[in-house]
Parts: structure tokens; C-alpha cells; sequence
């Protein structure tokens, strides 16, 4: 098992040159979706992954407000009604990402890697650890200091929080990925008991630094330039002649 502790916050892969050549990472951003369409996508990517058609994919993702439960969570854990959710248009669904429960909506930066852990390390919890590094790096930089706490994969600020992580993993190439609350409403996280853990709340950027708005753009850009180097993968947003991706 890999330590939090093992990870430093901008140290690339243990045991991989620094000057070696990354490899290419395509970035797409599909913007607002229906969360189910975006599934659908998500799949399509991993199906052509691994055949080795496409490059690994850092996909971005917005959507409106939605609670889904993981293979590990319990119905009691969503504390709303079919009727409270109706009133506050929020949708509902399972999902086939590891983690419990949790709520989906404006404000948050999703991200979803798809990458063959064949060519970095084939060690599930070695890349949710890196995962959580990428965005406390992230959260460093714009001075949140964030914390992991053990047996409870996602990253916090003290005992709120601030990123949800769920994953799936397929013949070793990932996906599903991570949420992080930027400007979202927390209210939402009301109707569920967040992850699954009792007694523990939630927080965004927006609150813990004391604003109303926190450009999502710059914190984009900025997990961007962290993972690259945490996944030593070059970003781009152009495919290669020949990629096809006529699928999105």
C-alpha cells in the first residue's frame, strides 16, 4: 500500500527519468452534458483505449445538479425523498464507479482520467493517492492547505470535504475520476450523507478562502499543469492525424 505520505506534492512518478519523454495525453472538454450521455461517451473513450486506437484522455465535465451512488454505498445514505428531489430538479442514478454516494452540479471541476495503468504502474491505490496529490497541489496553489485522511479516499480541509474521488478501473485502464467544489452550492450535499461518512461535512474553494466566486478557468489550468507532471503526460488538445474522434 502506497502512503500519502510517499507522494510529495510535485514530485513526478518514483523511478522514471525526468528528462524521458512524456507521453500524449488528449484533453477534451465536453462541457455541460446529460450525465448519462456523458457516461455513454466515457465508455466509448475506454472501449477505443484499449484497443490502443486513441492516446490516454483527460475528459472534463459539467453537470446540472445529480446524486449518484457508487458500488459501495447504501440507499440509506441518500437522506432525501423521491418527492425532494423532484422539487429540487435533482436527478438520481447508480453508477458503476467505485465510492458511495455523492452529488454532482454547477461549480464543480469533474475530471475524468482515462488512462492505461499498464504504462505507469499497476497499482490501483497508488493512483488514487496521486489523484488526491494532484489536487492538493492544486488547492496549494492558491494557499488552501488540504489533507487526506486515512481510509476515507478524497481530500480535505480539516474535517471538510473539499474533493470526492470514484474510479473504475477496466483491464487496467481507469475511469471516472474526481470532483472538486469550486463555486458549488453546498446545500445540495443535504440530501445525502456525503461518501458515505457520518459526522464529517463538505466545503468548496469559494468558502474556505471567502468568496462569492472563484474563477473555475484558472483552477482548471492549474490541476491541468499538476497532472501532467504527477502522470507525466503532455496535455493536448489537437489529436494527432489519425486519431479519430468523431465518437464525442
Amino acid at each position: 500500500m502506497v502512503s500519502p505520505n510517499e507522494i510529495s506534492l510535485r514530485r513526478p512518478i518514483a523511478g522514471r527519468s525526468q528528462n524521458q519523454r512524456w507521453a500524449e495525453c488528449l484533453l477534451l472538454d465536453l462541457g455541460k452534458r446529460d450525465y448519462q450521455e456523458s457516461l455513454r461517451f466515457q465508455a466509448g473513450i475506454v472501449e477505443k483505449r484499449k484497443r490502443n486506437e486513441i492516446p490516454d484522455c483527460l475528459v472534463f465535465v459539467e453537470y446540472g445538479h445529480i446524486i449518484t451512488l457508487g458500488r459501495s454505498s447504501r440507499d440509506d445514505h441518500l437522506l432525501a425523498s423521491c418527492r425532494e428531489l423532484q422539487e429540487k430538479n435533482i436527478q438520481f442514478c447508480h453508477t458503476d464507479r467505485g465510492g458511495d454516494i455523492t452529488y454532482h452540479g454547477p461549480g464543480q471541476l469533474i475530471a475524468y482520467p482515462i488512462l492505461d495503468l499498464k504504462s505507469l504502474r499497476r497499482d490501483i491505490d497508488w493512483y488514487l493517492r496521486t489523484l488526491e496529490a494532484c489536487m492538493m497541489a492544486t488547492l496549494e496553489d492558491y494557499g488552501i492547505v488540504s489533507r487526506t485522511i486515512p481510509g476515507a479516499t478524497g481530500v480535505w480541509v480539516e474535517e471538510e470535504k473539499i474533493a470526492a474521488i470514484g474510479i473504475r478501473t477496466s483491464q487496467w485502464v481507469t475511469s471516472h475520476g474526481i470532483a472538486l467544489n469550486i463555486n458549488t452550492d453546498l446545500d445540495y450535499f443535504s440530501a445525502i450523507i456525503p461518501c458515505g461518512i457520518r459526522g464529517k461535512g463538505v466545503t468548496s474553494v469559494a468558502k474556505v478562502l471567502r468568496k462569492t466566486f472563484v474563477n473555475p478557468h484558472r483552477i482548471k489550468a492549474s490541476f491541468c499543469s499538476h497532472f501532467e507532471v504527477f502522470f507525466e503526460r503532455f496535455l493536448r488538445s489537437d489529436p494527432k492525424e489519425g486519431v479519430s474522434i468523431s465518437w464525442i
